[in-house]
């Protein structure tokens, strides 16, 4: 059954369609719903094509299936002729229905008017009438109205009154006196006029609660547990209550200016209400507890005043010294507080809590100027934590540099030089980025006071910055004990100073004016450029082309200074040398003296120390030359030894050689022995030997020798020459240096007759066998031990 009921609907629902859109005015909107699903194979459609639909048919179906069509079609067309018809019918009956009914009601409306103007007329004469009435009974009407408000108001006066008693009991035990006092206010003038009369009981019970509420107000306002706001609410409703309270004057400011230690933010205490722990999620709610309780007790400081104000009129200028009194407490205590480490954020959370408290005050007391007060304690105290935000950056740099304990063995053998100078590098440059991060927040605070002292915060950082950079100077020099200080360098003596950290300070030094220095002024350029005019009279704050001269003067300073201290400790070496031994009674020399082995190993000392430190140079050596600029550098020791072999054997040769050597100092190339210190590895060791070698001439100057003491410092030459020549760049100059020791040496000796070479380079090899043999027990021992 419901397979069939399925076509039937359908073919109803097509039968609608079609009638609808056969007998709808509007073609369109009948068809809109069968356009949207019309095909070519949709025979309702206004699209419909019959050729193509037969076509369709007899591809898709057989003659048997097209028969079946066919009557179906037939029987669909007979029964759509059938229900056109029967609609037409219905239609034709309902116009026949609706033309009667329009002739009956033509015939009946005749008549129609007239009987209208006549209830018109009769509308009209019951509107005057009724107008009449109204204004007769205007009066009388208002008369009456007025009455019953009157009558309903008295009736709320009366209620009032007789639950004025019950009232005042409510609000005294729930301690809300202030709606009691205004209660009472209120029935005031209806008690003064009836309370003897109409009610006196409520008048005397209202009476006795109101003596109960100014006891009370009394007492709280003499409690020491109140708060301020408490109290001064307290005065406010014993002035209102007309209770006198002038006499009082004097003992509640006195209280009020007591409370002002409770108010103040303690440095100790300023750092809780400002730190914020992300991880713990009680510590951040405690820490807004405090700021609450702050904010709370400022805000009923301010209230009190003003009540006080109202109260006592002529106590203004006390109250104004109480807030001016509590501001600058506020800005003393900050000034406490960034004696210490202080960030910026905390600085600003603490500033923006001083200010708040002076917003409130200022509400009040706009009399008192306590924003002028509070801008020029401002700029104090911004002032002073930009300059100690600096002087921390340079105490830390002075840590980074103490912190380690530098030893002889560590500075050698390890790299403790590198490591100090890597991390002095970067807590300049960290501390100087963290120092532009923590200026930036204060540009760009947004509070009132902050935009207009931009100006001058742009010029405390340049200033700061050029100070900083001076100061660090100066420091480095005491740092290095080429200058000396009231505080003895944390309590090291100038003597004690390891000269491994003066090479640092040089290095650093260096760094400083290439790097650090161009890097603030970028930075200064691009973030704080602006700056006050007045403070620019004089010229610019910030001056990094003075600075980079002052580095690099302190870098030629500490570089010299480190060469003059590796060379005095090598002249006190020489100093006992040549005063110990009388050289006029000096034995003839059977190996090359220790003292040798001790320079060598300062020298060696010297030269790993800059190699962790300086930057390894361009490496060129430069040979001696004779007056006709034949070469007489020689590269190795052999070498020499041969060029040795041919001297003289005899005495009165050896004397004539010297006096050839005495001559040929005529006619040598000169040599160029003392040049400017570069900050190169080869630079700084060259310098020091030829320092040491000079120092080695004026103490062989100061002596008398014999011919033994002679042959002696001879033999600690010539073995000098080989491992000096490999270690300098400069040949040329050593080579002069060892020639002067050896001319200053003939001169002061008695007897000169220098050892034939034969018996120098034996000598000498022996002098290389024991060193070596020492330094493969050396190597072995340290082997076996690792």
């Amino acid at each position: 059954m419901a397979t069939e009921a399925a076509p039937m609907d359908e073919k109803a629902k097509r039968m609608r369609d079609l009638l609808s859109s056969f007998y709808a005015p509007d073609p369109s909107i009948s068809t809109s719903n069968s356009s949207i699903n019309a095909s070519f194979d949709n025979i309702n459609s206004t699209s419909f094509d019959a050729d193509q639909y037969m076509d369709l048919m007899i591809k898709k179906s057989n003659l048997e299936v097209l028969l079946q069509r066919h009557v179906q079609m037939a029987a669909e067309i007979k029964n759509l002729d059938t229900d056109l018809q029967m609609l037409v019918y219905e239609n034709y009956n309902k116009f026949i229905s609706a033309t009667d009914t329009i002739k009956r009601m033509k015939s009946n409306i005749f008549g129609m008017e007239g009987n209208m103007d006549q209830l018109l007329q009769k509308i009209m004469s019951v509107q005057s009438r009724s107008d009449g009435v109204n204004t007769s009974l205007f009066e009388k009407r208002e008369h009456i109205e007025k009455l019953h408000r009157t009558r309903n108001l008295l009736r709320k006066v009366q209620q009032f009154i007789y639950d004025l008693p019950a009232r005042l009991q409510k609000c005294i035990k729930s301690e809300a006196y202030g709606d009691a006092v205004r209660f009472y206010t209120g029935a005031m003038p209806i008690l003064k006029v009836y309370g003897d009369t109409s009610f006196q009981d409520c008048r005397r019970a209202s009476e006795e609660a109101i003596e109960i509420i100014i006891k009370n107000l009394q007492t709280k306002l003499f409690s020491d547990s109140e708060s301020i706001q408490a109290r001064a609410e307290a005065a406010v409703l014993l002035k209102q209550l007309d209770v006198p309270v002038d006499s009082l004057k004097a003992k509640l400011l006195e209280k009020l200016e007591q409370s002002l230690d409770g108010l103040q933010i303690k440095p100790e205490e300023a750092s809780k209400l400002v730190e914020h722990d992300d991880s713990s999620n009680d510590t951040e709610s405690n820490d807004q507890h405090l700021a609450k309780i702050h904010e709370d007790a400022v805000r009923g400081f301010s209230e009190a005043m003003r009540a006080y104000r109202e109260i006592f009129p002529d106590s203004e200028e006390r109250l104004f010294k109480l807030a001016r009194a509590l501001t600058a407490m506020h800005f003393e205590n900050m000034e406490l507080y960034i004696r210490k480490r202080v960030s910026a954020a905390d600085f600003l959370g603490i500033f923006r809590i001083i200010w708040e408290d002076v917003v409130l005050m200022d509400e009040v007391l706009p009399e008192a100027a306590l924003s002028d007060l509070s801008a020029e304690a401002a700029q104090v105290t911004l002032s002073q934590f930009v300059a100690r935000t600096f002087s921390h950056l340079q105490q830390d740099i002075s840590d980074t540099l103490l912190k380690f304990d530098i030893n002889q063995k560590e500075a050698v053998e390890g790299e403790i030089l590198k490591v100090i100078l890597e991390a002095s590098q970067k807590a300049v440059l960290q501390g100087t980025t963290n120092i532009f991060q923590d200026f930036r927040q204060l540009l760009d605070e947004n509070a009132g006071i902050f935009i207009k002292m931009r100006d001058l915060i742009n010029s405390w950082i340049q200033k700061g910055f050029q100070d900083f950079f001076r100061s660090l100077e100066a420091q480095f020099l005491v740092l290095s004990g080429k200058t000396s200080s009231s505080n003895d360098i944390e309590g090291k003596s100038s003597d004690k100073i390891h000269a491994g950290l003066i090479l640092v300070l040089a290095q650093l030094s260096v760094f400083i004016e290439q790097k650090v220095i161009p890097r603030v002024t970028e930075e200064i350029a691009a973030s704080f450029s602006g700056g006050n005019s007045q403070a620019f009279e004089n010229g610019p704050a910030f001056i990094p082309g003075e600075l980079c001269r002052v580095f690099h003067a302190a870098s030629e300073k500490l570089l010299q200074h480190y060469i003059d201290t590796r060379t005095q400790k090598v002249s006190v070496l020489l100093r006992k040398r040549f005063k110990t031994p009388n050289w006029v009674k000096h034995k003839e020399p059977r190996e090359v003296h220790m003292y040798v082995d001790m320079f060598l190993h300062e020298l060696e000392e010297v030269g790993k120390e800059v190699k962790q430190v300086l930057p390894q140079g361009t490496f060129r050596k430069h040979k001696r030359t004779d007056s006709n600029g034949s070469n007489t550098t020689t590269s190795s020791r052999s070498n020499t030894l041969h060029s040795d072999k041919m001297t003289r054997s005899n005495s009165q040769r050896a004397r004539s050689q010297l006096f050839e050597t005495h001559l040929a100092k005529l006619f040598k190339q000169k040599v160029e022995i003392f040049t400017k210190v570069e900050f190169t590895q080869e630079s700084v060791v060259t310098t020091t030997v030829k320092l040491c070698l000079k120092s080695l001439q004026e103490y062989v100057r100061l002596q008398t020798f014999n011919r033994s003491g002679f042959q002696q410092i001879q033999l600690d030459i010539q073995f000098l020459k080989a491992p000096l020549k490999e270690t300098v760049e400069d040949e040329a100059a050593i080579d002069f240096l060892l020639d002067e020791v050896i001319v200053a040496a003939s001169e002061r000796c008695l007897d000169v007759i220098p050892l034939e070479p034969p018996i120098l380079d034996k000598l000498i090899q022996a002098k290389l066998a024991k060193s070596k043999e020492h330094n493969n027990n050396n190597n072995n021992n340290n082997t076996v031990s690792s």
